[in-house]
């Protein structure tokens, strides 16, 4: 459970927070002034504090200041209201996470606490490079395969350089804690790590995501807004799938790479950054070159240095080394004893083709736990989670895509319109998201788990398509106000 402190000097607004977000699953503490904060931080540290600009004695940004002092990896969360936007900026560019203005939406709160906790994580959370299994809580790479010697080496050697590095591989395969891994051997580990998804953030956003924007940019653009390049100034941004960043965008990240600078949305002046890229995707980029879907010249940018992840079919002698590991992660989480693991379970395990790699691995290790009894899991144990994924014998595969045919069919026919694809592929996600969301309640931690995706892209999913999500807490207190 992460821990959140929220630091404002607002009674009202710090227990309707705090209630808020114990609700959505987070241990909450809080603190009046910039001097009770600093105390607090003394005897132990939160994964993400909320910090009001205005405080009594010590303000918002002199207690930043110091909080950044003691672990400049700590994110953080500005609060402001209007009239205090460049303070906020200033912050942000000192190492705040973010900052956002008063009065503030809750989902869009939601969201930013839940990438700043991820931001944090990726930080401070070291990644072992073969890792045993009695150290199974650390994140690892694990493997002793040629193939993932060859991994460390390019790990080891391209970590302590400023190159822009390309990781690819099959998805599963561990790309992302390949690129913590750099970071936390790299020179920047103290400064800023920055995750974009290129797939999760609309396109629509993603470009003022990356660039940030100048007041009066766009409709609704009512302050300047520092973008995440700009914020991870002197430090590293990951770009997530980068082979699927929209076209218009790529250009922009070519100028970034080629001049070290940025430009925010409808500013004129070019803004200077020092900003280490690691891209990461499973596409094939050269493919999407000869489609004219990724620009030949910021291919050849990207791929400085490129590491490329094997699958885990490329490596079965490392399966059971991965399976030791992920029976004893997930029976620590699951706070039970570890069963262990059979033999001839081994031999099962290393013969499925396992097109899902490392995260289908791990996945299917933490179900199983679930029909343990004790004992060490047993090949049958293992076939009950993977046959469920495949269909019964004498069963036709297709036979659950009747009804979806036919639901095309009928709006290809009767409701057909330029966009059709993308009109289809949103309302089908939407109806996923809705149902696993009824599943579980409405829980989006759950939710996210049960749809296998991170929190803050499951947030972003329910604003993309609409979805409308009752709460207990009644609409008129969904929105703070300010009181600075």
């Amino acid at each position: 459970m992460s821990t959140i402190w929220i630091i404002d000097d607002d009674d009202q607004l710090r227990i309707s927070f705090q209630r808020l977000l114990t609700e959505e699953g987070y241990h909450v503490e809080s603190a009046a002034s910039g001097e009770s904060c600093l105390k607090m931080i003394q005897k132990k540290l939160p994964d993400l504090i909320i910090l009001d600009v205005r405080l009594p004695g010590i303000n918002g940004l002199e207690t930043f200041k110091e909080i950044h002092k003691i672990d400049p990896k700590l994110p953080a969360i500005i609060m402001t209201a209007y009239g205090t936007t460049e303070t906020a900026i200033e912050a942000t560019k000192l190492g705040a996470f973010d900052y956002i203005l008063k009065p503030f939406e809750i989902p869009d709160m939601l969201v930013l606490i839940e990438q700043a906790i991820e931001a944090g994580r990726f930080m401070r959370s070291p990644v072992g490079l073969n890792t045993p299994p009695d150290k199974a809580a650390q994140d690892a790479i694990i493997g002793r395969s040629g193939a993932m010697q060859e991994v460390y080496k390019a790990i080891g050697r391209v970590s302590s350089t400023g190159a822009t590095i390309l990781i690819r591989g099959e998805s599963g395969t561990g790309k992302e804690l390949a690129a913590r891994a750099i970071y936390q051997h790299s020179p920047r580990v103290n400064k800023p790590f920055l995750v974009i998804n290129c797939v999760a953030i609309p396109e629509t956003l993603l470009e003022s995501e990356l660039f940030g924007y100048e007041k009066g940019a766009f409709t609704g653009a009512t302050h300047r807004r520092v973008g995440k390049i700009e914020q991870a100034n002197r430090g590293t941004i990951f770009l997530d799938e980068i082979g699927d960043m929209p076209f218009s965008l790529q250009a922009k990240i070519l100028r970034l790479l080629q001049e070290k600078s940025i430009e925010r949305l409808g500013g004129r002046e070019m803004i200077p950054v020092d900003v280490r890229i690691i891209a990461v995707t499973n596409r094939d980029l050269e493919a999407a070159i000869e489609e004219g879907r990724f620009r030949e010249d910021l291919y050849y940018r990207l791929k400085v240095i490129t590491i490329w992840l094997p699958p885990l079919s490329e490596r079965p002698d490392d399966i059971p080394l991965l399976a030791e590991y992920f029976l004893a992660r997930h029976s620590a989480d699951a706070g039970i004893d570890n069963p262990g693991i059979a033999e001839e379970t081994l031999t099962r395990l290393t013969r499925y083709p396992w097109p899902g790699n490392v995260r289908e691995l791990s996945n299917t290790l933490q179900k199983a736990l679930i029909f343990n009894r004790g004992a060490p899991l047993t090949p049958e144990e293992i076939d009950q989670v993977i046959i469920k994924k495949q269909p019964a014998k004498g069963e036709d595969e297709n036979s659950g895509d009747d009804i979806l045919k036919e639901w095309i069919h009928r709006e290809l026919t009767l409701h057909a319109r330029e966009n059709m694809f993308d009109a289809c592929t949103d309302r089908f996600a939407g109806l996923i998201i809705s149902q696993a969301l009824n599943l579980t309640g409405g829980n989006r931690s759950r939710a996210a788990k049960l749809l296998g995706l991170s929190r803050p892209t499951l947030h972003s999913k329910i604003e993309k398509y609409g979805l409308k999500l009752e709460t207990s807490i009644k609409e008129d207190k969904l929105k703070y106000r300010p009181f600075d």
